[in-house]
């Protein structure tokens, strides 16, 4: 064999071998939510949207020639967990960013690992103004705030004639930055809340809540809280006698959390912070029905879509990462991201603002047991 020969084949192996390491090189994602405990129903929907859209991107050959890899860890919607998951996978697993972590006082925990290690948090599934202002470098939100769905739940039900108006929060992070936003409802159409009462995370109790709200014969009830505990609290408020309208936030945007509610599900008030999921008018919609069809399963739902757009803005991320996207790289990206349209909505972040939408509308749950808006 003559030695040009030889050095061709030396190039092609050689050529070769970095063709199979590019096609197994892999783009380690990390995710910490409660795949388990009273968000569950919700954490899985989420995730099976972001699923969807990266499944359909691996499937194209992935991103620069690397697949992405989602890494997820349940942490019981525990927030010491969500701080120990998220370690881990910072440190050992080494992921280039987080994503999709849920709840709020959990993403409370994460924090000072971002500005220790240096790496992105892409679309937190949570809507706490603490993610949003004043602006963390290392955190791109995809979502609106609590803050401004409450405000608009509250200024709905003073539209629509309500005059006597209930809040129920969880005694967490989440229920104290939601409370927020329903003042700013309040101070907005000149009315204060008929009742304000607290319950506790863990082990929420509405055995004498639901009495003082039917004292206080509410004609509405803002209820801020997780699904199943939200479920629960609306079967306290009618077995007191309560028939009070109930408005709940998009943590709780899920099929799952309809399923929760059962007989009581219908007539419910559940705010969204996506285009309404059976739109096929909203190309991003319709772009999600699209390959959720493709795969022969289900149906949409408001929670799907919070990860499915979620994984457009980390899949675009990475692309203008480069070929060998770094944690560093990824964050400069992120950050030059403008005008990214994700399908009839428009993203973008700046130095001041890392909040890319700020879309809210509202839903009621209709006796199909579907959103309707």
């Amino acid at each position: 064999m003559g030695r040009l020969q030889v050095l061709w084949n030396l190039a092609l192996s050689a050529g070769l071998m970095l063709n199979a390491a590019n096609a197994s090189a892999q783009i380690l994602i990390g995710q910490t939510a409660g795949f388990s405990g009273p968000v569950a129903a919700g954490v899985k929907e989420t995730t099976d949207g972001a699923k969807l859209y990266l499944d359909a991107v691996n499937a194209g050959g992935g991103v620069n020639g690397q697949k992405i890899q989602l890494i997820s860890m349940d942490d019981g919607f525990e927030p010491q967990r969500a701080g120990e998951n998220a370690k881990k996978l910072v440190v050992d697993d080494k992921v280039l960013a987080l994503f999709l972590t849920r709840g709020t006082p959990h993403n409370q925990a994460i924090l000072p690992l971002l500005a220790e290690h240096k790496l992105a948090l892409v679309a937190p599934s949570t809507g706490a103004m603490l993610l949003h202002q004043p602006v963390n470098p290392y955190v791109f939100n995809v979502r609106a705030t609590y803050q401004r769905e409450a405000e608009r739940a509250v200024r709905h039900l003073s539209l629509i004639g309500m005059e006597r108006i209930a809040v129920l929060q969880v005694d967490d992070s989440f229920g104290a930055d939601a409370v927020q936003g329903a003042q700013k409802g309040f101070a907005a159409v000149g009315k204060k809340p008929a009742l304000l009462e607290k319950f506790d995370r863990a082990k929420p109790d509405f055995s004498t809540i639901a009495p003082k709200v039917a004292k206080a014969e509410a004609q509405a009830v803002l209820f801020i809280g997780s699904g199943v505990a939200v479920a629960d609290g609306i079967k306290a408020l009618r077995g007191a006698g309560s028939r009070a309208q109930v408005v709940t936030l998009s943590n709780n945007a899920s099929a799952g959390f309809i399923k929760q509610l059962g007989e009581q599900a219908r007539g419910t008030i559940v705010t969204q912070v996506f285009p309404y999921e059976r739109s096929l008018s909203a190309p991003i919609i319709r772009e999600a029905a699209d390959l959720l069809r493709a795969k022969g399963s289900g149906d949409i739902s408001p929670a799907m879509m919070e990860g499915f757009a979620a994984a457009k803005v980390l899949v675009e991320g990475l692309k203008r990462a480069g070929n060998n996207p770094t944690r560093e790289k990824l964050i400069a990206a992120l950050n030059g991201l403008r005008k990214l349209d994700l399908g009839g909505m428009e993203l973008g972040y700046s130095g001041s603002d890392h909040s890319g939408l700020d879309y809210a509308d509202l839903s009621i749950i209709g006796p199909d047991g579907k959103f309707h808006r």
